[in-house]
């Protein structure tokens, strides 16, 4: 499955990573989240630069230039039926790891997988689309209210990660 995201400043292809692209995924995903926040564990570093640990409960999707083929940027789409242990409802699609190249930013990308996702949870005839957020990512929050998320107090949660307390933040977009 392919999409075409003409919105944005180059045209970029939407579609499911192939198993041979996860090191490239990886380093692109590592690149982003450390080019932001300086920070992130060591543990969460290495999650970050294996996206194949994620299989078989998402699927990997890549923003590709059309032309070059060039990796622009990533996202992560629980698959259908599954709960991200009880947190997910199954009227609801979940993504995380939204990540866009540092060389790419500025383009629409980080939106147009957003919009992606959105498309997808419409296909799937979901009633929402649900994500969880670092308190410290203040960028990807600006995105998420731009395009019509909200916060979700209520569903939100504090994690310990590597020795570390995380506080993440539920958004939502009704469909």
């Amino acid at each position: 499955m392919e999409h075409l995201a003409s919105d944005v400043a180059d045209t970029v292809l939407i579609r499911l990573a192939e198993p041979h692209e996860y090191p490239a995924i990886g380093t692109l995903s590592h690149a982003a989240y450390t080019n932001d926040y300086d920070d992130l564990s060591a543990g969460y570093q290495e999650q970050l630069r294996h996206p194949e640990s994620l299989l078989p409960s998402y699927d990997v999707w890549v923003a590709a230039d059309e032309q070059t083929g060039e990796l622009l940027g990533t996202v992560s789409i629980l698959r259908p039926g599954l709960d991200d242990e009880g947190r997910i409802g199954d009227d609801e699609l979940y993504f995380r790891l939204l990540a866009v190249s540092p060389t790419a930013r500025g383009r629409g990308i980080g939106k147009a997988l957003t919009v992606f996702a959105l498309g997808q949870a419409a296909e799937r005839g979901s009633a929402r689309v649900v994500l969880h957020s670092g308190d410290n990512m203040l960028g990807a929050h600006a995105l998420y209210t731009k395009l019509g998320f909200t916060r979700r107090t209520e569903r939100e949660m504090v994690i310990l990660h590597d020795g570390r307390t995380i506080q993440l933040f539920t958004f939502a977009l009704d469909l």
